[in-house]
């Protein structure tokens, strides 16, 4: 049973998420006659690259991956998350490389220039993998808001996905964009297919994100076979498949 201060604190981050909602940040227009999918992953997972990357790219699709450099390599009991040559591989195959803070911590409970520090360090391990790109946008660890990191989010980063679902229309605060999660259970992730079909019926952009694209994922992943159902579906009902980076060039959101 987690601790009354891990319920306090994610009752704590429940609140701030809703509070970001109703007080939003810098703005921008997602208007579109065409439904627009973006496919993510967070942490990285080396089946996100073997299994998901793979997807996508029978599908000529293309994903958009937030890496934070202090997981790199990281073994754990039921995944492993990919290092520089793994970065390094997506980047030569297409892929956005993007941002998800260097040591995966709860930005609420950063203080002073901490976060500042670590994302500079992120941006330091990226550019060991491709000098030539610097990343243009962001996902919030544990979909954790905060309003302290929100202006330097702004100033940093073209967007940052945040934890609120739902796809985002019309007037979205581009340093908390909605998305969805493709994970456990499975009918779940079958379900979206659902997600895509009411986009199609009123366009906006969708951003599904993901971790582990495994035969026994993790509750936070789901299996190879569900992924590219639902990549599958969302290719055939029409819908306009771009990375991150790609989709706010086609909102013509400024660089």
């Amino acid at each position: 049973m987690p601790s009354v201060f891990a319920r306090l604190d994610d009752l704590a981050g429940r609140v701030t998420n809703r509070l970001i909602e109703r007080l939003p940040g810098p703005q921008i227009d997602v208007t579109t006659a065409t439904p627009v999918v973006s496919f993510t992953f967070d942490d990285v997972p080396d089946t996100a690259l073997t299994a998901g990357a793979a997807i996508l790219e029978r599908y000529d699709a293309r994903g958009t991956f937030y890496i934070a450099g202090g997981l790199a390599g990281r073994r754990e009991a039921d995944r492993t998350l990919i290092g520089p040559e793994g970065c390094a591989e997506l980047r030569a195959r297409g892929h956005e490389l993007a941002c998800h803070t260097f040591a995966h911590p709860n930005l609420r409970h950063l203080h002073g220039d901490a976060l500042a520090r670590d994302i500079a360090r992120n941006r330091d391990y990226l550019a060991g993998i491709d000098p030539t790109r610097v990343p243009r946008n962001f996902a919030y660890p544990y979909t954790a808001g905060s309003f302290r990191a929100r202006a330097l989010l702004a100033r940093q980063f073209r967007s940052a996905r945040g934890g609120l679902k739902g796809v985002n229309r019309g007037r979205v605060d581009r340093t908390y964009l909605r998305g969805m999660p493709v994970e456990q259970p499975e009918e779940s992730v079958l379900a979206l297919r659902g997600v895509v079909d009411e986009l199609v019926r009123n366009p906006g952009w969708l951003i599904f994100y993901a971790h582990d694209i495994s035969d026994r994922p993790t509750p936070y992943g789901c299996t190879p076979l569900s992924f590219e159902t639902l990549v599958r579906h969302t290719r055939q009902a029409g819908c306009e498949i771009l990375t991150v980076d790609a989709a706010l060039d086609r909102f013509g959101v400024t660089p």
